[in-house]
Parts: C-alpha cells; structure tokens; sequence
C-alpha cells in the first residue's frame, strides 16, 4: 500500500470529432454499418498541428491548472504513451520543453506498455514515493492512433480515436487516506505477434525501401487473439489485487478499464457482475485511445462524480505483449 492522492485531472480532445458515418464510404458499406458492427459513434481524430506532445501538453497544463501546482512544482515528468512522437527524444521532453521547463532539470522520462502505459507510469510514480525520490508526479498520456490505421482492416481501424489525459499525483503521509491499495502485472511474450506496429525503429530500415517501412508503419491486431488472452489472465489478477485490497468484485466501487472495444467492456461488465454502471463506459464517443483510454476514462469519471473521497476505484486492462494489468486505487 502507498499513499498518494491524485489531485489534478485533465484532458485533451482533438478538434475534430469524426462520426462513424464518415466511415462508412470508405469501407464500402451502407449507412450505419461501422456503427452497428463496432459499437462507436463517433471519435476524436487530431490535425496536422494536433501532435502527440501538442495534445500531451494541453492535457498537462490542464491537469497542473487542476491540481494548483505552480511552474515546475513537481519532481518527475513520466511520459506514458503508447506510441511516440518520434524515437529520439522521447514525448516527455518535448512535453517538458512545451511547458517552458526545458530549462528546470526536472526529471522526464517515458514509459511504454502499449495501453497499459498509464497505469505502468503510475506504478513507477507510487515506487518512486514509496523510495523517497518523488513527492509530485506529473504522467501524460497521449496517442494518435490515427496515423497508423491499415483502412483495409475495418476491424481494427474503425475503433481508434486519438486524444490525451494528465493527472497530478503526490505522496502523503495518511495511511488511512488515498492510496494504491494493490496492483499486479504480467506479460506472456508468446502474443508477441497479436498486435503490431513495426517501424519507427530498428527492425524496418530505410535500406529495407519504402514499401517495407510504409507497410510496417500500419499496425496490425488479432482482435479474437487479444480478447482470448485477456479471458485467460484478466480474472485471476482481478480477484487477486482485490484480495490484497480486502474488497471483492461486489464492493469495489468503481472500475475503470481500457476501452478496447465494444465488446471488451461489454466482458468487463460480465466479469465484475452487480451493477453495470460501475463500469465506466466511453467508447462510443471516444474510441479506443491506446494509453489514453484509461485515464481519459477516469477523468470522465471524476467530471461525472464518480469518483468520492474514500471511494474504491479498480483500473484493468491488457496490452500488446501480451500483457495484463490490474490495480485498485483508494480515493
């Protein structure tokens, strides 16, 4: 257990909201159908000016806004994005230097767990506090999932939407007050090959020629493959980071997961039981968001008032890897 308390939320939505409608020409289908099939309306998708640390830092400034923390009165910048802006540097400097902290030395690093990115950023946030070393953390998440769609594929690239997400989160000295109560992660590298995405790196080369990079630059996904592996692992981590936070899936208050897809919340619902509305519910209007999705969840959550002081909140989800993810936050 770490206290910690989140004292800021903020969010960043790209200027354009893309109906399914527009989605339907370009699959070649009748009115409606994207909709119908994949269970979303609608979905952010940014411009040419809206980049990943463009949108990390409107976020971010929104979450500092929130939180009343003055320039640069945090320790440590943690970068939680699915896909960088660019391999070098990393998102989170450029997110530093936007916020007119280039100069500060404040610490900026990134972190990647494809969609578990955020909850990864604030596990490394509560150790931090747990050693000492931070106080104050500022985590951005922000993803374009837009710029890598295969338009062939309608199965993947109709659900993606694009968007950011920032919280404040700072260490405290109540026991009894907001804390992460418990959190538990694994990886099982034998999905490797279920959700791809590979150039921007070392693996594609420009001497590889540009058919090869513009191939590799269009992610792929096993969508039945995914949702499997998540069946297989997500149960047991549930049930196990309740346990550790003496809760069941009866009395956690409020469940906050990756908004995958349609049907992915849908077996979260089936998976938790009792009273769906627990489950907070964006992906109609959103899309999947990679790393985004979940924080841009929880501050839906928080606008809504869902989330109380005392209250019990359990983040979940899986991520390219695969790997799987549960953690229970007290607020």
């Amino acid at each position: 257990m770490t206290p910690m308390n989140i004292v800021g939320y903020g969010v960043y939505a790209p200027r354009e909201r893309r109906p399914s409608e527009a989605l339907d020409d370009v699959f070649g289908q009748p009115a409606g159908w994207t909709q119908d099939q994949f269970g979303i309306a609608a979905r952010g998708v940014a411009g040419p000016d809206e980049t990943t640390s463009k949108m990390g830092t409107e976020a971010a400034r929104s979450a500092l806004a929130d939180a009343g923390w003055g320039e640069g009165e945090f320790d440590v910048l943690i970068g939680a994005c699915a896909v960088m802006e660019q391999p070098i540097p990393g998102t989170s400097i450029l997110i530093q230097q936007a916020l007119g902290l280039g100069k500060s030395g404040i610490w900026a690093f990134d972190v990647n767990q494809t969609c578990l990115s955020f909850v990864t950023a604030l596990d490394i946030a509560a150790m931090g506090f747990a050693t000492g070393r931070f106080r104050r953390a500022l985590i951005v998440a922000s993803d374009i999932a837009s710029a890598g769609l295969d338009w062939d594929t309608p199965a993947s690239a109709a659900i993606f939407g694009d968007g950011a997400a920032a919280i404040c989160v700072e260490a405290t000295d109540d026991p009894s007050g907001p804390a992460l109560l418990a959190r538990a992660f694994e990886t099982y590298g034998e999905g490797k090959d279920l959700a791809t995405l590979k150039s921007g790196g070392t693996r594609i080369r420009i001497d590889h020629g540009l058919e090869a990079l513009s191939d590799g630059a269009k992610f792929h996904m096993d969508a039945f493959g995914i949702f499997k592996a998540a069946a297989r692992s997500l149960p047991r981590l549930i049930d196990q980071v309740l346990g550790e936070a003496r809760l069941t899936r009866e009395t956690v208050d409020l469940v906050i997961c990756h908004q995958a897809s349609a049907p992915g919340v849908e077996h979260v619902r089936r998976l938790m039981g009792g009273d769906p509305a627990r489950v907070v519910d964006i992906f109609a209007t959103h899309g999947n968001q990679i790393a985004a999705s979940m924080p841009t969840a929880l501050v839906e959550a928080r606008v809504r008032g869902l989330i109380q002081p005392g209250g019990t909140v359990l983040m979940l989800g899986t991520a390219a890897g695969i790997s799987a993810a549960a953690m229970v936050l007290r607020t």
